[in-house]
């Protein structure tokens, strides 16, 4: 046990003494840090203290720097003060001094207005004084001087006017009428057109008379079928071999004329062979219409219609005014429009379409009631044409005011086409009667002694009585004339009138 026993007290002694000696250690390090940290605290004050200083010290020098900053900012704003003041105190003075002026001109202003009314009233008395002067001097009133003068005024300056219009439209007459007769000369040289002439029978030659017997037929039940079928009269007279189609509808009398024609060459003739030929005869007469209009269309160089509208243009060419044919005389305005326009820069496509459309309308105006005019517009809208075209159609008889270039080359066009010699039949009536009412519009003016109707109905020529009408009269009555001849009479072309003012002085040697 005693052996146990001084192992444990030795352990206890050693565990106190080495407990001692780790303490003694621990006091030792822990005085060494603890002055270590007294002299590291010295050391960082008198770190503090130095950093302290130099702050203070740039402190001190940054405020310096603000002061003389702050002072020298003061120094250029009072500077910049007292420039302004100055020239305030330089403006109040050149106000002061602009307004002492206004006010002296002001004076004066006022000086010379009182002067000028006092001036004025003393004209107005003069002049008072002077008008009844005049007045007691003439013997009239200031409203009759002034009405014989206005007059004497107004009947110089007519004179002077009508003078002056005279030689404004010789020069203007003289220069159009060369540049359009260069155009139109060109335009009509380009369009060597036939004259045409048709009319409004059919006759079908026969290969002897005894045909006509056979055209007649039993009782007469052959021809009454061919007319029933095809609405034309047939006029079996003693022509020699031919028989007469005559008929209100040209289509229909082509119909019927190419029927015969068929039958003749078949040779049977009754009413059920005629009827089949009336059918086939139909056929070939659409079929012919739709090709003339293809080719009107191909011959005037316009493209892109409707087809409609390329079917009624064929009908055209079974279709005469005053004997001259409406297709023909159709493609012939395209043609004149389209050179005259091409001449004068307008749009020459547009001038050639409404030119070879313009007379459309007389396609159906045997069905459809109206003016050929206003059918043909219709037409033309129902198959949405230009705008352009459309007018030009409207107004190529007046109907409606041109309005565009083209529209105004169209109805000049149509003008030529139609008033060109043997271009077109007029019955001797209506000749007649044209030229009555032309030389009875002449003589309805005051001063005319004797009107004349020349060059067939293309001239009116009228004598005036020289002491009333003087020679600016002249051509004034001329122009009114020509506005009433446009106004009250129809006629194709144009008519020129001329006005004969002769003074004749006679004497005789004794």
């Amino acid at each position: 046990m005693r052996p146990i026993l001084y192992v444990v007290v030795s352990g206890l002694i050693g565990l106190v003494i080495g407990y001692v000696i780790r303490r003694m250690i621990a006091e030792a390090r822990i005085a060494s840090a603890e002055q270590m940290a007294r002299k590291i605290i010295e050391e960082a004050k008198k770190d503090a203290e130095a950093a302290k200083r130099e702050a203070m010290v740039e402190a001190k020098e940054e405020l310096h720097k603000l002061r003389s900053d702050l002072e020298r900012e003061n120094r250029e704003r009072r500077l910049e003060l007292q420039r302004l003041e100055r020239r305030l105190s330089q403006k109040e003075e050149f106000l002061e001094r602009k307004t002492e002026l206004l006010e002296r001109k002001e004076e004066a202003v006022s000086r010379r207005e009182k002067e000028l009314e006092r001036v004025t009233n003393e004209v107005n008395e003069l002049r008072q004084k002077q008008i009844a002067e005049l007045e007691r001097i003439s013997g009239l009133s200031t409203e009759d001087a002034k009405k014989l003068l206005m007059a004497q005024i107004e009947a110089e300056t007519e004179q002077e006017a009508l003078a002056l219009v005279k030689s404004i439209e010789s020069r203007a007459k003289e220069e159009a009428e060369k540049r359009a007769r260069d155009i139109i000369s060109l335009a009509i040289h380009r369009c060597a057109a036939d004259h045409t002439a048709e009319a409004t029978v059919s006759v079908v030659p026969l290969p002897g008379d005894e045909m006509k017997g056979r055209i007649i037929g039993r009782e007469g039940r052959n021809i009454r079928t061919l007319e029933n079928l095809t609405g034309v009269d047939l006029i079996i007279d003693d022509t020699p071999e031919a028989v007469i189609l005559s008929g209100f509808d040209p289509i229909r009398r082509e119909i019927a004329r190419v029927a015969l024609q068929k039958l003749i060459q078949d040779g049977r003739i009754h009413p059920a062979r005629i009827e089949e030929m009336v059918q086939k005869a139909q056929k070939e007469v659409d079929n012919q219409i739709k090709e003339e209009g293809e080719e009107a269309a191909i011959a005037a160089g316009v493209h892109g219609l409707h087809p409609e509208l390329i079917k009624l243009l064929g009908r055209l060419k079974f279709r005469t005014s005053y004997g001259q044919n409406v297709l023909k005389h159709s493609i012939e305005v395209a043609h004149l429009a389209g050179a005259m326009a091409a001449e004068i820069g307008a749009d020459a496509q547009v001038a050639k379409k409404a030119g070879l459309l313009h007379d459309i309308g007389k396609g159906v105006d045997h069905e459809v009631e109206g003016p050929h005019v206003q059918i043909g517009v219709n037409l033309l809208k129902k198959y949405k044409e230009t705008p352009e075209v459309i007018h030009a159609v409207e107004a190529h008889h007046g109907d409606v005011e041109p309005t565009t270039p083209e529209a105004f080359l169209v109805a000049a066009a149509d003008a030529i086409s139609a008033s060109r010699p043997g271009a077109r039949r007029e019955t001797l009536e209506a000749y007649i009667k044209r030229l009555e009412k032309l030389e009875e519009i002449a003589d309805s003016f005051e001063g005319v002694e004797k009107a004349y109707a020349i060059q067939a109905g293309r001239e009116i020529r009228i004598m005036v009585k020289p002491e009333k009408i003087d020679d600016v009269a002249a051509q004034k009555l001329a122009r009114e004339v020509a506005k009433k001849v446009e106004s009250e009479l129809e006629y194709p072309g144009q008519i020129k009138v001329t006005v004969v003012r002769e003074t004749r002085a006679v004497d005789y040697a004794k």
